[in-house]
């Protein structure tokens, strides 16, 4: 049995209702809950955009459907708080953790996620007592951009040793970063800039495909294109499997690069790689 989120109608026909009451409170309603009623089910619902409000709604279904007795798999291509999976200063939360946890207390029986940002590889893996099932949208990716070019030799590359996972059975290459301090007490925002990308290979004359599983601010993958572009790379093209672009970020890729692109996780311009078949299973 397949439940389809609003915040999916993208990608399939959605037969949960969401509402807003006056106050802002939320409604949810499964048009269907008398089909789900023992039954093992796969809920289709993002976790992102607006985070806090999609996870308060996922619980309200997973609760709904636990009241019935169904048997969830929730299939969230992007899990939020992925990358608050340690602490840097004394009190801070494991975000990471605390969701997981939340959505194991409700009734979740497994997690599907696409490169998921603390667990580095593909497969099950068990997280805060929640079972995950860890998809990677690599080689689409890497599919997608071999046609963008053709018969060119492709060089991919990660910007970072952390998404080397996504590149190493292409035989690709890891440029390191170098963070800034972390600092969470100086405004609302917090996190370690980017302060330069570091390469010890050689890329003059090559076409190359810089691939990550996100492009946030797009610091990280600004700095890696800047870096290839001054070794002298032919062609330079960025790829993620999740698209923010937060701060214009696509705006300044676009301007830098030969091209960018990433998967429909999270909907956005450059979204030139369809996932559903990854998400429709087997798990």
């Amino acid at each position: 049995m397949y439940l389809i989120a609003p915040n999916f109608s993208d990608l399939m026909e959605p037969n949960i209702e969401f509402k807003t009451f006056p106050d802002g409170d939320s409604y949810v309603r499964i048009n269907v809950i008398d089909k789900c009623q023992g039954e093992d089910v796969t809920l289709f619902h993002r976790l992102y955009p607006k985070q806090n409000t999609a996870i308060f709604n996922a619980t309200q279904i997973l609760h709904t459907l636990k009241r019935v007795g169904a048997r969830v798999t929730l299939v969230s291509p992007y899990l939020p708080y992925s990358r608050q999976d340690k602490t840097f200063l004394m009190g801070e939360s494991l975000s990471a953790q605390v969701l997981c946890k939340l959505l194991n207390d409700f009734g979740t029986v497994k997690l599907v996620t696409v490169d998921c940002h603390f667990l580095k590889k593909e497969g099950e893996s068990e997280y805060s007592n929640l079972k995950i099932q860890n998809i990677s949208a690599n080689k689409m990716l890497v599919e997608h951009a071999r046609k963008k070019v053709g018969l060119e030799p492709l060089e991919i590359i990660s910007p970072d040793q952390g998404a080397n996972y996504l590149i190493s059975e292409f035989g690709g290459k890891s440029m390191s970063k170098v963070r800034g301090q972390y600092d969470s007490t100086s405004g609302e925002e917090a996190y370690r800039s980017v302060q330069k990308v570091e390469r010890e290979f050689d890329v003059e004359g090559k076409t190359i495909l810089i691939l990550d599983d996100m492009i946030s601010t797009g610091g990280t993958m600004i700095k890696a294109v800047e870096n290839v572009k001054k070794g002298g790379a032919k062609k330079v093209f960025c790829a993620a499997t999740h698209g923010f672009f937060l701060n214009d970020s696509l705006d300044k890729l676009r301007k830098i690069s030969d091209g960018v692109f990433t998967t429909n996780s999270i909907p956005n311009p450059v979204a030139e790689v369809d996932l559903l078949p990854l998400l429709k299973g087997p798990f």
